[in-house]
């Protein structure tokens, strides 16, 4: 509708289209079509893209993520580390509940080796580290180690 209540030239609830020139050309009615670019086995790029002898195409793969590598973080039993102190350990830093902390330190206990959790690369690293940190500070010679699952 136009200003002033009068209605469209072509009618009721139609509406008026108008085409604009593109910039940089001379026709207003010109389709903008991208231009085709042949490549050549030897490289050169022939404008047009008719000639498609010793053309190549050129494809891109998409990369796949890999997943991560997993590491267990293991306990080491050893004859001096109280069981309380391996409880509180895995606890703190594997949040794991009491009931389930202790599981773990008596699997130590008893098999020599415990696993206290899987994590990527530097997670299981941290872990390890400040498993070992902790157990130094509180004068503990309890060991903290991971593996490539």
């Amino acid at each position: 509708m136009r200003a002033g209540g009068a209605r469209s030239e072509q009618g009721i609830g139609s509406t008026h289209m108008r085409q604009v020139p593109m910039q940089g050309t001379a026709s207003s009615t010109r389709e903008h079509r991208p231009a085709r670019i042949a490549v050549t086995a030897s490289g050169s790029r022939t404008p047009g893209g008719d000639d498609r002898s010793n053309t190549a195409i050129i494809t891109r793969t998409k990369p796949r993520t890999k997943r991560p590598s997993l590491y267990r973080v293991l306990l080491l039993n050893d004859d001096y580390t109280p069981m309380e102190f391996v409880v509180l350990v895995v606890e703190r830093f594997f949040n794991k509940s009491h009931e389930d902390a202790y599981q773990i330190m008596m699997h130590v206990h008893q098999n020599g080796v415990g696993e206290c959790g899987v994590f990527t690369y530097e997670v299981a690293e941290t872990k390890v580290t400040q498993v070992m940190d902790f157990a130094r500070k509180h004068q503990h010679p309890l060991q903290c180690v991971m593996e490539k699952k």
